[in-house]
């Protein structure tokens, strides 16, 4: 069953209180460094600064979106990104491969 899309931008921005940069990057690490938190309540006490909550609810659907966590049915909150290093070094620096005696652009 393919996943429903929820849109980023909420219809109302007046409405609502837009998260700042350093805000989504609290609320990120925090959930990076817990790796599993049971509730949205429970990421608010573990959060150095206070959050309102329509901006915690925004920040958290910008993170499913961007594949970085995944919210169960439960309401529990998994980080799922991988940050991988050594990942990341073997996809940027690829070696010259030969296909048909060419050797491929790089």
């Amino acid at each position: 069953m393919l996943a429903k899309i929820v849109p980023i931008v909420p219809p109302r921005p007046d409405l609502l209180h837009i998260p700042r940069l350093d805000t989504v990057l609290m609320v990120e690490d925090v959930i990076q460094r817990y790796r599993e938190l049971p509730s949205r309540a429970e990421l608010i006490r573990r959060l150095p600064r206070k959050v309102m909550y329509p901006t915690l609810n925004l920040i958290l659907l910008y993170l499913q979106y961007s594949k970085k966590i995944a919210v169960t049915d439960e309401g529990r909150i998994l980080w799922v990104f991988q940050n991988n290093r050594k990942l990341r070094r073997t996809t940027t620096r690829r070696k010259k491969t030969r296909l048909g005696g060419r050797l491929l652009p790089e």
